[in-house]
């Protein structure tokens, strides 16, 4: 542990690379996933994390040629990290304030609350529009994979923004009120659509600290 923590440990580094598990970024777009994020430290965080394996650089092809960033085998591996830490930070109350859920930490979100008991046999594909951005979601098997790009035959397409997904799913708005304002659209199976969202139920809250002893009490006074 210490010599992981010596490695990614240093603030930063792992939402960096959360942010490029579904894919190469350039550095625009991480500054974009990370808005708190100085470019000066996320620069540094990069060049970290390219001297010990974990990111390197590319480019696009003809004709975007951009430079990016995206993982190695390597860094990859690092994706139950990531998602682990999501499920275990999740249970913890929500800050006040309306968070700023980028699109695709609400992705990675899904990932870390999907629940396999509840997919039983399903086998099916839809497409998830948040915002620009298109990804196919697949469940089969018990299993939930997603990546980045536009379904091909998507049995349904879900169209909304993180913010709403989010709602919908863990702070309890109704699919049907976000349907009938516009905030979510659905085009296709509307009940396998509906089926696919509840499949990834809010996380169990963590429980309160326990309340203090009377000697520990009178130590802490």
């Amino acid at each position: 542990m210490a010599r992981a923590l010596d490695l990614v440990g240093e603030r930063w580094a792992l939402l960096v690379v959360r942010e490029l598990l579904l894919g190469p970024k350039r550095f625009t777009d991480l500054r974009a996933g990370l808005p708190n994020l100085g470019p000066d430290v996320l620069s540094q965080r990069l060049r970290d994390l390219e001297a010990i394996g974990v990111v390197r650089r590319a480019k696009l092809p003809p004709p975007v040629s951009s430079q990016v960033y995206e993982l190695t085998e390597w860094g990859h591996e690092l994706e139950p990290v990531v998602l682990g830490l999501g499920a275990w930070g999740s249970r913890a109350p929500f800050p006040d304030g309306d968070a700023r859920l980028g699109v695709d930490s609400a992705v990675l979100a899904l990932k870390t609350l999907f629940d396999p008991a509840s997919a039983g046999s399903i086998d099916e594909e839809f497409e998830l529009r948040l915002g620009p951005e298109r990804f196919r979601a697949h469940v089969a098997n018990g299993a939930f994979s997603v990546s980045r790009g536009a379904a091909e035959d998507p049995l349904a397409v879900i169209d909304t923004d993180p913010g709403t997904l989010a709602r919908v799913l863990w702070h309890g708005r109704k699919i049907t009120a976000a349907l009938r304002s516009g905030d979510l659209r659905i085009e296709g199976d509307r009940s396998a659509a509906r089926r696919f969202l509840a499949l990834f139920p809010a996380p169990t809250p963590a429980p309160p600290p326990a309340a203090a002893t009377a000697p520990e009490a009178a130590r802490a006074g």
